[in-house]
């Protein structure tokens, strides 16, 4: 098992607070990968624009960030701003770190362009990055590549790892930051291994085992969509998944839960849109998934989402008040997060729910499978 924690506010905070609440579920990992993810981010040294596009990864070898430098300079990004994180050497568990870097670029021949085409060229440059450092003995480790989104891996204890890099000084804050503490059941210590994952502004992370992970994995590289690569880790294609849905089939966010865990035919029997969903369900079969999972997602809204398998076996709670909400794996993590909440209104979801916080984190919304939703319409 592994551990989760995320909280959306309003307010920017600094992750050094989901980190302390990490530690108070720290019998569920053991120290084999932190990811952290930050959305709606903000510097004490540098006034971020949403327009910049930020870079984040690690350089193991001063060759790899002069080939990262030659590479985005050839291609016209501009760098704006590159963050210099107060680290502490000796408290890192590897030795091959030459420079973690956060830097925000501004991108060349925008005019034009329309979003569609910005995304892909977004993640194109991501992925051609990454297979550069995997080219060169993976001294080149690249998460992500998008506009207001951080993000930060490291193999260690997830305090220990945000007191190495600096992490309480409250230079960086965000308005959503998840966190993982990995448990290593499967596979290497890998950085590309530790969640949250990431696809064109789509993140998520998981507590439990996939698996069904060989199937879906095979259906998903047989899509030969740019981005569904990697998969050093069973749970990444989650996120691949709610991509998929949500991108490629264009449907809305209540049909992730339908793909990944759907209703029993004589459930769907009775369900206001059953034709629908018994065809979505056919089409997405080997998209099903076999668990036990909890699943936590952000959408580049700031939307957050926590979904369940129905095996109901990785618990996941949320709870908060309006402006600040949390998910966690356990209870202990919801109270470190938000400690002056009414813990009465707390929510562990079912088999059928999707746990959904808005942009605007006002209230929490309960989305049951049974309910109907709203397609979008034929062009």
């Amino acid at each position: 098992m592994c551990r989760l924690a995320l909280k959306s506010a309003d307010v920017p905070f600094s992750p050094f607070e989901v980190l302390k609440a990490m530690e108070a579920m720290q019998e569920g990992y053991d120290g084999s990968g932190l990811g952290l993810l930050l959305r709606g981010v903000s510097f004490d040294d540098f006034n971020y624009q949403p327009d910049l596009v930020i870079l984040s990864g690690i350089a193991h070898t001063e060759a790899a960030l002069q080939r990262l430098n030659a590479f985005m300079e050839a291609r016209g990004y501009e760098s704006k701003y590159d963050h210099e994180f107060s680290v502490r050497p000796e408290m890192i568990e590897s030795r091959d770190r030459f420079k973690y870097i956060l830097r925000a670029y501004k991108v060349p021949n925008l005019e034009g362009m329309d979003r569609d085409e910005l995304e892909e060229q977004l993640m194109l440059t991501r992925l051609a990055l990454r297979r550069d450092g995997e080219e060169h003995g993976g001294d080149l480790t690249v998460f992500s590549f998008w506009p207001d989104v951080v993000m930060i891996k490291e193999v260690g204890w997830p305090l220990q790892v945000g007191e190495a890099l600096g992490l309480h000084d409250d230079r960086i804050k965000a308005r959503v930051v998840m966190a993982q503490g990995r448990q290593n059941t499967n596979y290497g210590i890998n950085l590309y291994a530790c969640h949250p994952f990431f696809i064109q502004g789509i993140a998520t992370m998981t507590n439990g085992e996939n698996t069904a992970f060989v199937p879906i994995k095979e259906w998903l590289l047989g899509k030969n969509i740019p981005g569904y690569t990697g998969y050093q880790s069973d749970s990444e294609v989650f996120t691949h998944i709610l991509h998929y849905v949500t991108r490629k089939l264009k449907l809305p966010l209540e049909t992730y839960k339908h793909v990944i865990s759907p209703l029993k035919t004589e459930e769907l029997d009775v369900h206001p849109q059953g034709e629908f969903l018994k065809g979505l369900r056919t089409v997405c079969r080997r998209l099903i998934i076999d668990g036990p999972n909890a699943v936590i997602a952000t959408m580049p809204d700031e939307t957050c989402l926590l979904v369940m398998d129905p095996k109901k076996m990785r618990p996941a709670t949320v709870g908060g008040r309006p402006g600040v909400w949390a998910m966690a794996s356990e209870m202990c993590g919801v109270d470190a997060l938000v400690p002056d909440r009414d813990p009465a209104h707390d929510f562990q979801p079912m088999r059928e729910h999707t746990v959904i916080i808005p942009p605007e984190r006002k209230e929490l919304i309960i989305w049951s499978q049974f309910d109907p939703f709203t397609l979008p319409q034929a062009a």
